[in-house]
């Protein structure tokens, strides 16, 4: 049986593990100090450095009012929303600042864990910040995260493949059915991330939302939210990925496949398309410049907007990225951690962070900067895909619903789309009311 994922749900159903993790976190928690600097605690997702280099800029603007320090949290999406709710739960005062995953902000602001930002502070994290940021960092209507910098897939591929199989991958009718069946016809592949975690959530997600449809909706009745995904929407997504996957356009591990390995799969002989998030363009001119990929590569690289389901219907592509939530705990949230947050997402340093980091701003007017379009000459792309996009499910019980997902339509090559998605259905109501285990 595989482990069960639990969701944080409150103290009256977790006295006993309540009181353990407070005894954990007495000895974690940072601390502002009783004298000089008072101190901010950062916690961040890992990076190359760019979010240090922020919290040190910050600092140093601060006048000597605050100083942030980072904690760098695990590469996984989901260990990291363990350790935070590890803290959080037991109400940890030392976090001021956490960089979350979109789809762990409803989580945590429906406990109880973020602090909300009233409307007299809102509007400057809000007010020229791409709707599908916002959106991502709003519960019940409150906006409880700053949009920080955000993210989507689009299609990358191989200039020299598309012309021998004559498609235009830019044309507004380019859909996955022509992408898989240019690749049938050149004996090259299609990159996707089809490995059991959070990557392949995000891919079966954006072709539901790409065919008109949602996984789940009335997200704000909790655990009896409208589970979506049985349905004429989800039934094209689950035809996609079993044509896909059950052709020899498919990678040969693709059940194992994260971005890493679909990007190799690329740089490949057999390489053609790919679906992949907007670091791959920094990426691959490092490896060439290094001489671990053919430095021809990089100029054979086209790019275009994440493909359709249906003809004339354009593709939704996924949304991601990081929003900062400041804990509603700590000594400092309604003063010096607001004015932190408030310089870490200026423009100017998301501007910094894109060209630092190579991941897009939250602000569209990022994407015009005469220094991001010489770094990102697909700057354009990103900035409308990204206002295209498309978030995951937006609920306090992601973790259980993308799990049952990833359960029910893994591996690949097993979808069936006459039979999944109904079983996917009937399986996320039984774990969202404690009928099964994931």
């Amino acid at each position: 049986m595989e482990r069960t994922r639990k969701r944080y749900r409150g103290p009256a159903r977790h006295a006993r593990g309540a009181v353990a993790l407070a005894l954990l976190a007495s000895g974690l928690a940072a601390c502002g100090g009783s004298g000089g600097t008072p101190t901010l605690r950062w916690y961040i997702n890992p990076d190359d450095g760019g979010q240090a280099k922020l919290a040190a800029s910050c600092s140093a603007a601060s006048g000597g009012r605050y100083k942030i320090e980072t904690s760098v949290l695990p590469t996984d999406a989901t260990q990291q929303r363990e350790q935070l709710v590890r803290r959080l739960a037991a109400k940890d005062g030392g976090l001021d600042i956490m960089s979350l995953d979109p789809v762990f902000v409803p989580e945590a602001a429906d406990a109880g864990f973020l602090r909300p930002f009233p409307a007299s502070e809102a509007g400057q994290f809000t007010q020229g910040v791409f709707p599908a940021a916002v959106q991502s960092s709003t519960w019940k209507g409150r906006l409880v995260a700053a949009p920080f910098w955000a993210n989507t897939q689009i299609l990358w591929y191989r200039k020299s493949v598309a012309q021998k199989a004559g498609v235009n991958p830019n044309a507004p009718d380019f859909t996955w059915d022509k992408m898989i069946d240019a690749a049938l016809r050149t004996n090259t592949t299609v990159g996707v991330q089809g490995n059991k975690y959070e990557g392949y959530m995000v891919w079966v997600n954006a072709l539901v939302e790409s065919a008109g449809g949602h996984v789940m909706t009335q997200v704000e009745k909790g655990s009896d939210a409208s589970i979506d995904i049985d349905s004429p929407a989800g039934k094209a997504a689950a035809t996609i990925i079993s044509k896909l996957a059950r052709s020899k356009a498919a990678s040969p591990s693709l059940s194992t496949d994260d971005e890493e390995k679909a990007r190799s799969l690329l740089n490949g002989s057999r390489g053609g398309f790919m679906v992949n998030w907007g670091y791959i363009w920094r990426a691959e001119n490092g490896d060439a410049k290094d001489g671990v990929i053919d430095k021809s590569i990089p100029g054979d690289l086209g790019w275009a907007p994440y493909p359709g389901v249906n003809a004339g219907q354009k593709g939704k592509p996924p949304f991601g990225g990081i929003e900062l939530g400041i804990g509603n705990f700590g000594k400092y949230k309604d003063t010096l951690a607001v004015d932190a947050v408030k310089c870490i997402t200026s423009a100017e340093n998301q501007k910094k962070y894109m060209i630092d980091s190579g991941n897009p701003a939250a602000r569209p007017e990022v994407f015009s900067d005469p220094e991001v379009v010489k770094e990102f000459p697909m700057a354009g792309l990103i900035r409308d895909s990204i206002d295209a996009a498309a978030p995951r499910p937006l609920t306090p019980y992601y973790t259980d619903v993308s799990g049952a997902i990833q359960s029910r339509w893994h591996p690949p090559a097993s979808v069936n789309p006459d039979t999944t998605p109904h079983k996917t259905d009937v399986f996320i109501h039984q774990v969202l009311r404690d009928q099964a285990l994931l």
